[in-house]
């Protein structure tokens, strides 16, 4: 069977080389009883491929049952797949067959196969392997001969390395990768489609055929479908249904399509390089906020080391002495008290001159965090003249802590 077969009998619409590719792949594997995993967005039709693969395979008079894991509670999927034992947990008042047993010569096609947990992983790989199972609850081992065929619209092997997946199961699973391409690098298919859903929902509910201007079309073609096939579905029969203008142009067409299109995944694995802590955000605003103050301050100095009014300097000395020192610990220096010295001049027409004398003298800062500890503890109580309860709440800390740390601390 061809390419155009496969298309004609399982309702496929494109022409994309892409598309193309995942068709030979699926036909190529789909003799053979080796697992498959097939990756791609959400919506870009992976289940068909599925469909595609068993129907193909010596397995088609078998049974063939398609498994969303994501859907199935964590504290029942190892009984759905695997079955379970009278009693074996509450509200088990009889034996159950699980998927796996049901499903016994046919294909188990397993969606969004990376939300399983780790402990069902390890028995699906089990499974894989020996063909061997046990039902919750038993202790009788089982087999069965079932070919797996798995998808995820997520990067498992960034789950792989984020602890999330089992690396054994995923190169067990990943024997042959099939990759569904999203529609968006599809575009000389998405026209073809749009037609097909368009005809399909005017004739299903009766109303008049719907026409696209150059304009709409140009859209639709450009427009990014995070969403994929599905979406371009949805689309089609909101327009069929809702539309009373029959011919669609770009203006119309762009009231059903949300411009946000955010990302073209439904989900993200935790821990990517996006995902902060408000602790983290708060951390970088206070380090961009401290690192623009020491440029303000370097320019000031540098303004005032070039030459600005001497009223201005007159009036600021005190603070713009501090502001010098500050600059220069900023920059990893010492701390150097300098001192702001004007030379005026006995013509009253020309500005004084001034310059920076950096003392000789090193003071260097203590870094210990007993001594920053005991010096504030100190200082709020000198501010509240021993009053210990209103120490502790300026601290930010209860009483009886504080009561502790005087004491440790010797501050008696």
């Amino acid at each position: 069977m061809d390419i155009q077969d496969i298309k004609n009998r399982f309702g496929i619409i494109g022409n994309s080389p892409l598309l193309n590719r995942a068709i030979d792949v699926a036909r190529q594997v789909a003799p053979t009883d080796i697992s498959v995993l097939i990756t791609g967005e959400s919506g870009s039709g992976k289940e068909v491929f599925s469909h595609i693969i068993h129907q193909l395979s010596a397995r088609k008079h078998g049974p063939f049952i398609a498994v969303n894991c994501g859907a199935i509670p964590e504290g029942t999927i190892d009984s759905e797949l695997f079955g379970h034992e009278k009693g074996s947990f509450t509200g088990a008042h009889e034996a159950r067959k699980g998927y796996f047993e049901v499903v016994n010569g046919g294909t188990i096609f397993l969606d969004e196969v990376g939300e399983l947990p780790l402990g069902t992983q390890a028995r699906l790989l089990r499974v894989l392997e020996s063909g061997e199972y046990i039902r919750v609850g038993s202790s009788k081992v089982q087999k069965t001969n079932v070919r797996v065929v798995a998808a995820t619209n997520v990067d498992v092997y960034e789950a792989v390395k984020k602890g999330k997946f089992r690396e054994d199961l995923y190169y067990r699973l990943n024997t042959v990768p099939l990759r569904i391409p999203p529609l968006r690098d599809r575009k000389e298919d998405i026209y073809l489609l749009f037609r097909k859903f368009i005809a399909d929902f005017t004739d299903k509910y009766r109303s008049p055929n719907v026409q696209l201007t150059d304009d709409a079309q140009q859209l639709l073609v450009s427009y990014n479908w995070p969403g994929n096939v599905r979406q371009l579905k949805n689309i089609a029969e909101q327009i069929a249904v809702l539309e009373k203008e029959r011919l669609i142009t770009a203006q119309i067409l762009r009231q059903y399509l949300p411009m946000d299109q955010g990302s073209s995944l439904p989900m993200r694995v935790e821990g990517s390089k996006e995902d902060f802590s408000e602790r983290d955000i708060l951390y970088k605003v206070l380090f961009d906020m401290k690192k623009d103050m020491v440029d303000l301050k370097k320019l000031v100095v540098e303004l005032l080391q070039n030459g600005i009014n001497a009223n201005t300097i007159n009036d600021n000395s005190p603070y713009l002495n501090q502001l010098y020192q500050d600059v220069n610990a900023n920059r990893g220096e010492s701390m150097i008290p300098a001192t702001l010295t004007i030379h005026h001049n006995k013509d009253e027409k020309k500005e004084p001159s001034y310059d920076f004398v950096p003392h000789e003298e090193e003071v260097e800062e203590s870094l210990s965090l007993i001594d920053r500890e005991s010096d504030l503890i100190k200082k709020a109580l000198k501010k509240y003249k021993g009053k210990r309860k209103l120490a502790a709440q300026e601290l930010g800390i209860s009483e009886r802590t504080l009561y502790r740390k005087i004491k440790d601390l010797n501050l008696n």
